[in-house]
């Protein structure tokens, strides 16, 4: 590892050097090894420099967990672009903000997905967004002006002879930007964190060596490409380690454990109510998971029956991780060999080159075993957010500590424990949803005076969206159309399961909705606790 460097371009490169015939991806009947897998990604590069697309450039990713996905990513960062994922979820309203901050000048993406006509999304945002001037379309439908994914790969067939593309391979950077991640603010206004190639690749190599990943691993990717957990612990963790990939574009517990049975999977990552999924299965029929070992759980708190599940019923000793877009994403993670108790009442502890602390609301550091907020400093802390100063100061402080607004306490060893969130943030299906942005959202149906969102339990996804309306006086509107007006206009996981219209609202002598107040008539309403 001491001859490589920390950029997505080296980590590829590397992977088909050492081992060119090692079969990089699995999907369906198709398969690519390392080899391949680089010269696609050469090719795509030199397609997208041919194309116009320039050194710097934002470009769009706005697909499923296919291998095309992966294709892209390598290939944009190999031509100097910063890839900008977008989630698969994403209506017009998100496309159109998520396009026109990141200033982006070409979006790759799929046709259509789950329904979604994606085609038809950037045909409705026509001269809306005036930096974006080419779409690479994968699929069999375009429009005017859009180019094939077939395409632009032919275009760089012979990417050998592309000078521009080896001037800019041989001065590719660790700290260069490569990745802008959009994660939602409790303002409402999504914030595009700035990651690096060093962030990025050495976050993803020290994952790799916590679950003694290597080049005998097949690990199956079905958290989503597009978030940190898929793109970094999936992804670049298998590059680094020369892996196997088996990507699923959409989750469906039965079909992945067929997958585990069929490619011999040895890592599997996931949010808990994955796993509660394939423990629901193994109780009707049986399958052979005799190769899976271990994998990550993230993205919300892990049950002891979940973890014990997932020892005795699959076999697999599943270390559990911490972190935040912020971050790279993760700070913390448990070790194969902690216990049982570790792995479910802590997130472990630190990884290398990392520091943690637990700060009171000055920013002073507090003794082990007080509650307070987690810090971090590190290679893994993002350069900012883009186009935003004022809130990368907010982040950042000026020696370099990443506040992430979670509650944690930290033992005599280190190990920590997260017990609650700072900020005003429900976690769905393993997403963030940030009840701000949701109640701006619907304040703009002319029948809603006021409107407070709720994260409430749900045993399927953790936590689920509760609105709380008060119509306007005079004005007339139903939970059906409200619903319907999100479905249109939001990713999924941020249409709230609930409306709930009121009269008033449990207030504070300023005039301030009390929401814990709120939160406890709604749980006892729905019946939720």
């Amino acid at each position: 590892m001491n001859d490589r460097k920390y950029t997505l371009e080296d980590f590829l490169r590397y992977a088909a050097e050492e081992s060119p015939e090692r079969i990089a991806v699995f999907f369906r009947e198709k398969v690519i090894t390392y080899k391949q897998l680089d010269e696609m990604a050469s090719q795509f590069a030199s397609g997208l420099l041919k194309l116009g697309v320039e050194r710097g450039d934002r470009v769009g990713l706005y697909m499923p967990n296919y291998p095309e996905w992966i294709v892209a990513f390598f290939g944009i960062a190999r031509m100097g672009g910063i890839v900008v994922p977008m989630n698969t979820r994403y209506k017009t309203k998100e496309v159109d903000y998520i396009m026109n901050n990141s200033e982006a000048t070409c979006l790759v993406m799929t046709s259509e997905f789950l329904n979604i006509d994606y085609v038809k999304i950037l045909d409705s945002l026509r001269g809306k967004i005036p930096n974006l001037r080419k779409v690479v379309v994968l699929g069999d439908e375009k429009s005017e002006g859009m180019d094939f994914f077939g395409d632009v790969l032919r275009l760089g067939e012979d990417y050998q002879k592309d000078e521009e593309l080896d001037q800019i391979r041989s001065s590719v950077d660790p700290d260069d930007v490569v990745f802008i991640l959009y994660t939602s603010g409790t303002t409402g206004e999504p914030k595009g964190a700035m990651l690096t190639n060093l962030n990025i690749s050495k976050n993803a190599q020290q994952i790799a060596d916590v679950m003694n990943q290597d080049v005998n691993d097949v690990t199956l990717i079905v958290v989503p490409f597009f978030h940190c957990f898929g793109c970094v612990i999936g992804i670049t963790a298998c590059v680094s380690a020369s892996s196997g990939m088996v990507p699923m574009p959409s989750f469906d517990a039965e079909e992945a454990l067929n997958y585990m049975d069929m490619f011999n999977i040895s890592i599997v990552h996931g949010v808990p109510t994955m796993f509660i999924n394939y423990l629901e299965v193994l109780k009707k029929r049986d399958f052979d998971l005799h190769s899976f070992r271990t994998g990550v759980m993230a993205g919300a708190p892990c049950p002891v029956e979940v973890m014990k599940g997932a020892s005795n019923k699959m076999g697999a000793n599943i270390v559990i991780a911490y972190g935040l877009t912020e971050a790279s994403p993760v700070i913390t993670m448990t070790q194969l060999d902690d216990s049982l108790m570790d792995r479910v009442e802590t997130v472990g502890k630190a990884l290398p080159e990392q520091e943690v602390r637990i700060v009171d609301d000055d920013h002073k550091e507090l003794p082990r075993g007080e509650t307070g907020e987690l810090a971090v400093r590190g290679y893994n802390v993002m350069k900012g957010y883009f186009k935003k100063p004022e809130a990368t100061k907010e982040a950042i402080d000026e020696d370099g500590w990443l506040y992430s607004g979670d509650l944690a306490v930290m033992d005599e060893r280190g190990y920590v424990k997260i017990v609650g969130r700072k900020k005003d943030m429900y976690i769905s299906g393993g997403f963030n949803v940030y009840p701000r942005e949701i109640e701006e959202f619907l304040h703009s149906i002319t029948a809603v005076e006021n409107v407070s969102v709720l994260g409430v339990p749900d045993p399927k996804f953790g936590e689920v969206g509760l609105a709380v309306i008060k119509k306007v006086e005079g004005k007339t509107i139903s939970e059906e159309e409200v619903l319907n007006y999100c479905k249109v206009n939001l990713a999924n996981f941020k249409v709230p399961k609930y409306i709930w219209f009121v009269d008033e609202y449990p207030m504070t002598s300023s005039g301030k909705i009390q929401k814990f107040k709120l939160r406890d008539m709604a749980l006892e309403k729905f019946n939720l606790k």
